[in-house]
């Protein structure tokens, strides 16, 4: 057996790997918490967890006392394709990003380009411990780019969904073209667990319902459904209404955000079985809502955590069960104050924030008893926290307020991903960073060249802005809620 405590040799793919010695948390239904245990891998799948396993001759065996051994995270809503513009909105309104990806300038994206977006993010996540990542692909314009992005998960060791979009068409268009049909059948069949299909369009709520022909379309491709539902300004009950009343709200619609929905949304969503991805520092940031863990809990509705774009955001899981954790206590005690009580017992608690970011999202996507926890069995994705060169990896005490306060993506020690190992020793496996760089750098000039030097400054400086945005931001309808008030002057 060959032992590992940094930078492994040999890490062949279908070697045994047995973690020893961690503090694992299984996050199975009892939430098992083990302490000085193991975590035996065999082939795609978890061998056995428990403490002193036996490994089979030439395991590899990893380190991971003074650690956290934990299932792999899953992000339900992740729109990878602008992961290349990293951090260029930082200073943007949920406005200004429909603006700019809306109505300007998301109609410039070649398929290299969205490639190389999804590539970056996806080796992102593998690097932060998310093991899984939805795709909100919503920039695919044309069957070339849905290839591309496409092209480039298959390029990561990562398990990914591909959420099929175009936020330059109507879902009642591009979902019923020969095209699309063509490339589900060419890219989507046959891929198992590591790549997953849906699709995902919002409903903007016109009365026409003019999106039923997308929900079709999905149901007899047996595609789940995800949207932007509670979105300000955007989407709200009336789109909720419309799916509900004609049937299309079932236990695999993943609503994203639904921050700014009443009571009567969340019933119909609570009682059809789905499920909301909580994308918490988007709703704080960009305005969508106030993050709605707070409400979804009061219905008992399930939760899943995402990201949402590298735009503003990093891909980083801890920062969302960090932030999230936090909005949700603010807004009990912002509540409480309303009414002159004070809040002595805190509702939500760590571990439930680390389950939403691991079996909320399983749970979600239809993979529970496939990954999302850490028993004998499920594919063997996991992630090893441990960092000897941090003072905050001591004392590890609460494992979940550890992971949910204390860890960072720098602290992600080891990833394995349906068995194999794609981290180690801190540092990706088979991942060219120089050769990823400079497919972003030659995405980054294209785009400055297309805009300007003067367009482009300016997109991350934001004024007020200059085109006109309708009530509704989706380009390929008319149709205006009156909801919100985003005309200029």
């Amino acid at each position: 057996m060959t032992t590992v405590t940094d930078r492994g040799e040999d890490i062949r793919p279908g070697r045994p790997v047995v973690f020893r010695r961690g503090l694992v948390l299984t996050m199975d239904d009892r939430r098992t918490v083990l302490r000085d245990a193991d975590v035996l891998v065999e082939g795609e799948r978890i061998a056995a967890v428990g403490p002193a396993l036996q490994a089979p001759e030439g395991a590899l065996e990893i380190d991971a006392s003074g650690g956290i051994v934990m299932p792999g995270m899953i992000d339900t809503h992740r729109h990878m394709w602008q992961t290349a513009m990293r951090g260029y909105g930082a200073d943007w309104t949920l406005t200004q990003y429909f603006v700019w990806y809306y109505l300007e300038w998301g109609k410039i994206f070649r398929p290299e380009d969205v490639y190389v977006g999804n590539l970056l993010a996806a080796i992102e996540a593998l690097d932060a411990g998310v093991t899984t990542t939805v795709d909100w692909s919503h920039g695919l314009r044309t069957v070339e780019h849905a290839d591309a992005a496409v092209d480039a998960l298959e390029a990561v060791p990562g398990r990914f969904v591909l959420a099929y979009g175009n936020i330059q068409q109507g879902p009642w268009e591009w979902a019923t073209s020969p095209e699309f049909r063509d490339f589900v059948s060419r890219r989507m069949h046959g891929r198992g667990d590591m790549l997953g299909f849906q699709m995902a369009f919002d409903v903007t709520g016109d009365p026409a319902f003019p999106e039923k022909a997308a929900f079709e379309v999905a149901r007899e491709l047996g595609a789940p459904v995800t949207t932007h539902a509670g979105v300000w300004g955007a989407t709200g009950d009336d789109g909720i209404r419309l799916m509900h009343e004609n049937g299309f709200m079932t236990p695999s619609t993943i609503y994203v955000h639904a921050a700014t929905l009443t009571a009567d949304s969340y019933h119909r969503i609570a009682a059809t079985g789905g499920t909301v991805s909580v994308s918490t520092e988007s709703e704080q940031s960009a305005g969508q809502g106030y993050p709605p863990t707070w409400r979804l809990r009061e219905h008992g509705i399930p939760v899943s955590l995402s990201m949402d774009t590298g735009v503003w955001w990093s891909g980083d899981l801890f920062s969302a069960m960090r932030a999230t954790l936090s909005a949700d206590r603010a807004r009990e005690h912002l509540e409480a104050h309303a009414r002159r009580e004070t809040v002595t017992h805190c509702h939500l608690r760590a571990e439930q924030v680390v389950e939403w970011a691991t079996r909320g999202g399983s749970r979600a996507l239809g993979l529970d008893g496939v990954v999302g926890s850490l028993e004998a069995g499920r594919k063997a994705d996991i992630v090893l926290i441990k960092n000897d060169r941090s003072p905050v990896m001591f004392p590890l005490l609460n494992p979940y307020g550890h992971v949910v306060f204390q860890a960072q993506r720098g602290d992600v020690h080891t990833v394995v991903v349906n068995g194999r190992i794609v981290k180690l020793g801190h540092e990706l496996v088979g991942v060219d960073l120089v050769r990823a760089r400079a497919a972003v750098e030659r995405t980054v000039e294209y785009l400055m060249g297309e805009l300007g030097e003067e367009a482009w400054s300016k997109g991350m400086n934001p004024d007020i802005p200059q085109t006109r945005v309708l009530d509704n931001p989706y380009t390929y309808t008319g149709w205006e809620s009156g909801d919100a008030r985003w005309k200029q002057g």
